[in-house]
C-alpha cells in the first residue's frame, strides 16, 4: 500500500476533535461556533499536549470551501423582498451601528498603535454583529416569539449585505495599500453595476433553466446543479476581479427567489456545516496564548468597546429608525459581540499581508468574550428599559413618543420623491443591461465578426460591422424602448407638471436624462461600429432613438421579457395560495412552515388546534405528498411533513413556528437491546394450531406475537401469507414482546 496522504489524518483528527468538543458545548449549552474554535486551539500549533497540525495549503484549501458554502448558505437564506420588506428600520440602524463603531473601532486601534491599515480592518471587523450567535442566543432564551426579535433580524439582514461588500472594498484597499478614493469610487460603481447585471441575468435564465429540468430532477441532481452553479459564479467573480465570497453569497441569492430554494437550502447544510467546521476549526488553531497574554490589554479594550458602544450604537440606530425606547434598547442590547464574519475579514488582511498576525488571535479572544456575554446582554435589555425610562426628563419622555409615533408626510413632496425614485431606478438598472449588452457586442462579437468575415486580402469586411451594428440594436432595442418610455406615461406626467409647482423643474431634466442616455447607448455603438463623422451619428442615433420609441415589436418585445423576468422574480411568492396586497405587506407575511414529527399537533384537527385563538394565525393551504389543499376544513388532521401556509403579524408566525416546526431534545434515540424475544414452536397434533388458516388463528391477538417465519422442512416461508394453514411438524418462529410460555401451545391455551 502507498503512503497516506497527510491530509487524511489530519482531517480525521480535525472532524474527531470538533465533534468531542461540540458535544461538551451542547452540554455546557454554548454556542457551537466556539467550541469548533476551542477543538482548533487543541490540535493546533500552540498547544504542546496533543496530536498537532502545523496547517498547511490543504487546510487552508477547505478552509476557503467552508466560507465559500457559508456565504452560499447566507445567501440562500436572503431574499430581495425581504430586503425591501425590512426598509428604513433595517438600513438605518445597521448603517447607524456601522458608522459608529468604524470610526470608534479605527480610533481605538490607533490608540493601540495599530498602524493606519490595521485600524481600518479593526473597525470593519468590529462593526459587523454575528448572525449565527444571536439566532442562537434567541432560540436558548426561548425569545424567537418576542416583537423585538423581528426589528434584530431586520438589523442582520443589512449588516450581512454591508458585510459583503466590505469584502470588496477592503480587498481593494489591500491590494493598493493605500486609500485611492477615486480608485475606491470606481470599484463600487463597478460592483454596483456587476451586482445589477447578476441579479438581472441571473434571475432570468436560472429559474427559466430549474424550470425546463424539473421534470428529471432529483434531489441528487439538485444537489450537484446548486452546487455547480455556486462555484461557477465564485470564479466567474474571481475572474472580474471581485472575491469569491462575493460570487457565493450572490448565486445563494438568486437561487433565493426560485421554488428549489427550500429543498437547496436543505441538502446543501450538511455540506455547509462540514466544511464550515472546517473553517472554524482553522481560526482556533490561529490562537496563540502566548500572543494573548502579551496582548491582554488590547482584548479587555476592544471587548469593552464592543460591548459598551456597539449595543449603544444599535440603540441609537433602533430609535433613529422611529421604534419606542424599549424596542430600540431590547434590540440594541443584542448586538453586542463580533463573529464570522470578523474572522473572514480578519483572514482577508493576513492574506494581503496588512495587518500583523497578532491582530488575528486578538479578534478570535474577543469574539469568544463578547459570545459568553451576548445571552446576558439580552436579557438585560428590559432591565435595562425600566430602570432608565422612570428616570428621563418628561420633556424627553414627550420627545421621544412624539418622534417614534409621527407618520410620514403624503402630500406632494412625497408624490414627487415616489416619482423620481421610479425614474432613477429605471436610469440604473436599464442603463445597466444597455452597458453589459455594449460590452458583449464590443469585445465579443465584434472582434469574432471581424475574424469570421474577411475580404479576400484577409482585412475585415464592412459587412461583419454592419451585421455586428444591426444585431445589438435589435438586442438593445427593447431595453431602449424601456429606457425611454418604462413607467413614464404621459396622462401621469402632464397631471405631475399641472397639479404640483415647481415640479417642472424636476420631472422635465429626468425626462431629458433618460432619453439622453437612450442616444447616448446608440451613438456609441454605431461609433464602434462606424467610422462616420460625430454629427452623422448623432442624426442616426436620434432616428434610431425615434425608431425605436415608436416601435410595437420592440414594445411586445420588451413585455415579454418583463413578464418572463417577473416571473421567474415572484415565483416563489407565486406559490402561495394567494397574494397580500402590497398595502398590507407591512402589516402580515404568508409563510411555509414543516409540521415536524415532534410537534404537539400532529394527530390534532385544525378546529381544536387553537392556531387562530392562541397564535393569531390562520392557515390557508396544507400541502400533503405533493398534493396542495387550499383553505382545508376544520377536521383536517395535521400530520407529519405537512407543510402549512399561514398568514399573520412576524411576531404571531415566529410564535407559531416554535411550536410548528419541533426540533428533538435528542436527535437520536435507542432501542433496548432484545426488548422483543424470539420464540420457537413446533405445531404438533394435539396442538390448537394444526390445521388453521394463518388468518383465523388469532395469534396476534391471542398471545402479543408475531409470526416472521414458518421451517416446513428444508424450506422457510418468510412472513407466511394470511392463507397459510399451519400443519403438523411446522416450526413456528415468532417474536413478542412478553414472556411466553410455550406450554400453552401444546395445551391448546
Amino acid at each position: 500500500m502507498g503512503e497516506l496522504n497527510p491530509l487524511f489524518r489530519e482531517l480525521a483528527l480535525i472532524l474527531v476533535t470538533a465533534g468531542v468538543i461540540t458535544v461538551i458545548f451542547k452540554w455546557l449549552k454554548q454556542p457551537l461556533v466556539l467550541g469548533y474554535i476551542v477543538a482548533g486551539f487543541f490540535i493546533g500549533p500552540h498547544f504542546p499536549w496533543f496530536p498537532v497540525i502545523r496547517g498547511d495549503e490543504n487546510l487552508t484549501l477547505w478552509s476557503d470551501i467552508g466560507i465559500v458554502f457559508l456565504m452560499f448558505a447566507l445567501g440562500l437564506e436572503f431574499s430581495i423582498k425581504k430586503l425591501k420588506k425590512v426598509g428604513a428600520t433595517g438600513a438605518i440602524t445597521a448603517l447607524t451601528e456601522l458608522a459608529i463603531m468604524f470610526l470608534i473601532g479605527s480610533s481605538v486601534g490607533r490608540i493601540l498603535g495599530f498602524d493606519a491599515m490595521e485600524s481600518v480592518f479593526l473597525g470593519c471587523m468590529l462593526s459587523i454583529s454575528s448572525t449565527t450567535i444571536i439566532i442562537k442566543s434567541f432560540d436558548d432564551l426561548k425569545l424567537k416569539q418576542q416583537k423585538f426579535t423581528g426589528t434584530v433580524t431586520a438589523v442582520l439582514v443589512v449588516e450581512d449585505i454591508v458585510a459583503v461588500l466590505l469584502l470588496v472594498v477592503l480587498g481593494t484597499v489591500s491590494v493598493s495599500k493605500t486609500f485611492d478614493g477615486g480608485a475606491l469610487a470606481m470599484k463600487m460603481l463597478e460592483l454596483a453595476f456587476m451586482l445589477i447585471i447578476w441579479f438581472v441575468f441571473g434571475i432570468y435564465l436560472i429559474p427559466t433553466m430549474l424550470r425546463l429540468m424539473r421534470k428529471w430532477m432529483t434531489e441528487e441532481i439538485l444537489c450537484i446543479v446548486a452546487v455547480g452553479l455556486c462555484f461557477a459564479m465564485v470564479v466567474f467573480a474571481d475572474w472580474v476581479g471581485f472575491s469569491t465570497a462575493l460570487g457565493a453569497f450572490v448565486m445563494g441569492a438568486i437561487l433565493a427567489e426560485t421554488i428549489e430554494v427550500d429543498v437547496i437550502h436543505r441538502i446543501i447544510t450538511p455540506v455547509k456545516n462540514l466544511f464550515g467546521a472546517v473553517f472554524f476549526v482553522g481560526v482556533g488553531m490561529l490562537v496563540d496564548p502566548a500572543v494573548l497574554a502579551k496582548n491582554w490589554l488590547p482584548v479587555l479594550v476592544i471587548a469593552l468597546t464592543i460591548i459598551v458602544f456597539k449595543s449603544s450604537a444599535a440603540t441609537l440606530g433602533v430609535l433613529l429608525s422611529g421604534k419606542p425606547l424599549k424596542t430600540a434598547m431590547q434590540s440594541g442590547f443584542c448586538f453586542c459581540q463580533i463573529g464570522e464574519f470578523s474572522f473572514i475579514i480578519a483572514g482577508l488582511g493576513l492574506s494581503y499581508s496588512v495587518i500583523r498576525a497578532d491582530l488575528y488571535p486578538i479578534i478570535v479572544s474577543v469574539s469568544i468574550l463578547t459570545t459568553f456575554v451576548t445571552p446576558y446582554m439580552i436579557k438585560a435589555g428590559s432591565p435595562a428599559y425600566e430602570k432608565l425610562w422612570p428616570k428621563l426628563p418628561a420633556k424627553w419622555k414627550e420627545m421621544l413618543e412624539r418622534y417614534s409615533s409621527q407618520s410620514k408626510s403624503e402630500g406632494h413632496a412625497a408624490t414627487i420623491k415616489r416619482f423620481l425614485k421610479r425614474q432613477f431606478t429605471d436610469i440604473v438598472i436599464y442603463g445597466s443591461i444597455l452597458v453589459a449588452l455594449m460590452a458583449l457586442s464590443l469585445f465579443l462579437l465584434k472582434p469574432l465578426l471581424n475574424k469570421l468575415i474577411v475580404n479576400s486580402d484577409k482585412t475585415p469586411s464592412i459587412w461583419g460591422n454592419v451585421i455586428g451594428l444591426v444585431v445589438t440594436l435589435a438586442v438593445m432595442a427593447p431595453f431602449i424602448w424601456a429606457m425611454i418610455s418604462k413607467n413614464l406615461k404621459r396622462e401621469r406626467v402632464k397631471q405631475l407638471l399641472k397639479l404640483y409647482r415647481h415640479s417642472q423643474a424636476v420631472v422635465i431634466p429626468v425626462i431629458l436624462l433618460r432619453y439622453f442616455a437612450a442616444i447616448v447607448a446608440v451613438g456609441v455603438v454605431m461609433g464602434r461600429y462606424t467610422n462616420m463623422a460625430f454629427g452623422f451619428i448623432l442624426i442616426l442615433a436620434v432616428t434610431v432613438f425615434i425608431v425605436v420609441r415608436f416601435s410595437g415589436m420592440a414594445n411586445k418585445f420588451y413585455k415579454r421579457i418583463e413578464g418572463q423576468f417577473m416571473a421567474n422574480f415572484n415565483s416563489r411568492q407565486a406559490q402561495t395560495s394567494f397574494q397580500i396586497p402590497s398595502t398590507m405587506e407591512h402589516q402580515f407575511s404568508m409563510e411555509r412552515l414543516t409540521v415536524t414529527q415532534y410537534s404537539k399537533f400532529v394527530g390534532v384537527m385544525l378546529k381544536d388546534s387553537g392556531f387562530r385563538q392562541d397564535f393569531g394565525v390562520n392557515v390557508v393551504s396544507i400541502e400533503r405528498g405533493g398534493k396542495i389543499m387550499d383553505l382545508p376544513p376544520k377536521e383536517t388532521v395535521v400530520m407529519p411533513l405537512d407543510r402549512l401556509t399561514v398568514i399573520g403579524t412576524e411576531e404571531q408566525i415566529s410564535r407559531f413556528r416554535a411550536a410548528v416546526e419541533v426540533e428533538p431534545s435528542i436527535l437520536i434515540r435507542d432501542h433496548a437491546d432484545h426488548e422483543m424475544r424470539t420464540y420457537r414452536y413446533t405445531v404438533v397434533s394435539t396442538g390448537p394450531l394444526v390445521g388453521q388458516e394463518l388468518s383465523h388463528s388469532n395469534f396476534q391477538s391471542r398471545h402479543h406475537g408475531m409470526i416472521i417465519a414458518i421451517q416446513r422442512g428444508d424450506q422457510y416461508i418468510v412472513n407466511p401469507p394470511a392463507s397459510t394453514v399451519f400443519k403438523v411438524d411446522d416450526v413456528v418462529w415468532f417474536v413478542s414482546p412478553e414472556n411466553i410460555s410455550l406450554r400453552q401451545f401444546v395445551e391448546g391455551g
